[in-house]
């Protein structure tokens, strides 16, 4: 099945199943109103738009309309928890022996950090950024959405948790990465607003792309038009199902908890590129001693999309332009 919500000038928007090759769509009103709704009571709800969603590939939902990615916002507009990760500890690698960085790392337990969940943005929405100096830069990711976890989970009952599955575009301010890393608390200023993709899809609607808690998909990505990348996330080193666990063993997740996988990375790198800026530059900086590649500028445009083995988009794509956020006294900086 799959999900998406549009603007109604409503913070969570209106649900709508989506069909498959996402050109059609049809409201959920008469079953759930909001994706927020439906992630509540997913055990009651979700079969009987299972039903809807059957009708709607078929051609006989009764209502069915054009779907436009542009309207959407992001499939749950927030949520009262959202926890990033670092799972593609080969992102991990490439950043230390680029900037001989030495990390922490405890074998077995996953890289996590709590994010902001109350300002998701949708995937064509003009994304505000307060100044080009601030380094702007993207990581593209897969992320789960769970409904309620209860506290002590095994990875193995976990991963029947997971209900939803998207991606996102991690932005980042890495002009105030470091120092909040020194500072040795979260990061605040480094991680604006994250965007979503318009469509979340249940894990069976992956197919065999569904194994091991990973979403074993190539995540395309452009900058103004040109490829920058395509790893697989089929190299994450902790499934999501791990990660839940871990995240769960002295405490409950609400439903809507929405889990990252940090950065798409692939240790063939240099065949498939990346997901991300930063690494790119690591890698220039570890092949000729200096990073070449830019940040972000104002104007330029991202792309991040995922497709199955026939071509078709799973869950359409995040494509947006950077612009100068209009109440920020630096936006020409």
């Amino acid at each position: 099945m799959k999900l998406a919500s549009l603007k109604n000038g409503q913070r969570d928007g209106r649900l709508v199943v989506v069909s498959r090759d996402l050109s059609r769509a049809v409201d959920a009103a008469p079953v759930a109103a909001t994706m927020r709704d439906l992630i509540e009571q997913w055990d009651a709800l979700s079969p009987r738009l299972a039903v809807l969603y059957g009708a709607l590939n078929a051609g006989k939902a009764t209502g069915a309309f054009a779907f436009d990615a542009r309207e959407a916002m992001a499939p749950l507009p927030r949520s009262h928890q959202f926890v990033d990760a670092s799972a593609f500890l080969n992102h991990g690698d490439i950043m230390e022996r680029a900037y001989n960085l030495t990390v922490k790392k405890t074998p077995g337990i996953p890289i996590l950090v709590p994010r902001q969940g109350d300002d998701f943005r949708g995937p064509t929405d003009d994304y505000e950024f307060p100044a080009e100096a601030d380094q702007c830069d993207f990581e593209g990711e897969f992320a789960v959405i769970t409904d309620d976890v209860p506290m002590g989970i095994s990875a193995a009952e976990a991963g029947r948790h997971i209900k939803l599955i998207t991606i996102l575009n991690d932005v980042s301010m890495r002009g105030h990465l470091t120092r909040e890393l020194q500072m040795g608390f979260g990061l605040v200023q480094a991680k604006p607003a994250t965007v979503f993709a318009p469509v979340a899809v249940t894990p069976d609607e992956l197919g065999d792309a569904w194994r091991g808690s990973r979403v074993h998909l190539d995540m395309k990505v452009t900058r103004n038009g040109q490829w920058f990348g395509h790893p697989n996330g089929r190299e994450m080193d902790f499934g999501f199902d791990e990660m839940i666990a871990h995240m769960a063993y002295n405490r409950r997740l609400g439903a809507g908890f929405v889990l990252g996988s940090g950065t798409v990375s692939n240790k063939d790198h240099r065949t498939v590129g990346s997901a991300c800026l930063a690494e790119r530059r690591a890698v220039e900086t570890i092949d000729s001693g200096a990073a070449t590649t830019g940040f972000m500028k104002f104007g330029e445009t991202l792309r991040f999309d995922a497709v199955d083995a026939q071509g078709q988009s799973v869950f359409g794509a995040i494509d947006f332009r950077l612009v100068p956020a209009a109440n920020s006294s630096k936006a020409g900086a």
